[in-house]
């Protein structure tokens, strides 16, 4: 079985940290049996060369936006735009299965904002979210999201 693909942007370190322990229960659920599928993660920096996608992969990004209140007013996307450009590149959007989104819950209207202009503006499913690191519950919770969606697209190909 293929591992899951995740691409994400990490600015302070939340969301590479919630990635790195979602893949270590993929791990634990997979040596516990072979049935579950591994998480494969790539983080997209500025640095980042970009690529023609060739496997399904889901999205994860945090939300830094500057102005508006994510519904009345306009805001500007900060930071996380290079994992947007990549997801554009090509064809790649077409392999992606769905966003998950992070936040900090504070920020009200604005809280995975960022995520939720992604599934909009690449036409896929906006999965699920988790508040900063997320907690242990959150990572099951989306390990479980990933293979339900994962099964569900292979089912109808």
């Amino acid at each position: 079985m293929e591992p899951m693909r995740i691409l994400f942007i990490s600015i302070e370190g939340n969301t590479r940290n919630f990635v790195n322990n979602l893949t270590a229960y993929a791990q634990k659920m997979h040596q516990q049996d072979s049935a579950h599928p591994l998480v494969e993660s790539v983080e997209i920096s500025d640095q980042t060369d970009f690529a023609q996608e060739t496997k399904p992969f889901f999205v994860t990004v945090p939300t830094y936006l500057d102005g508006g209140d994510g519904i009345d007013s306009g805001v500007t996307e900060l930071l996380t735009t290079t994992l947007g450009e990549y997801v554009g590149y090509k064809d790649n959007a077409k392999l992606c299965l769905g966003v998950f989104g992070s936040g900090n819950k504070n920020f009200n209207a604005q809280y995975c904002l960022t995520a939720k202009r992604y599934s909009r503006m690449f036409q896929v499913p906006f999965l699920a979210d988790f508040e900063l690191r997320g907690t242990d519950q959150d990572v099951q919770r989306i390990y479980q999201d990933m293979v339900e969606r994962s099964a569900e697209v292979l089912t109808a190909q």
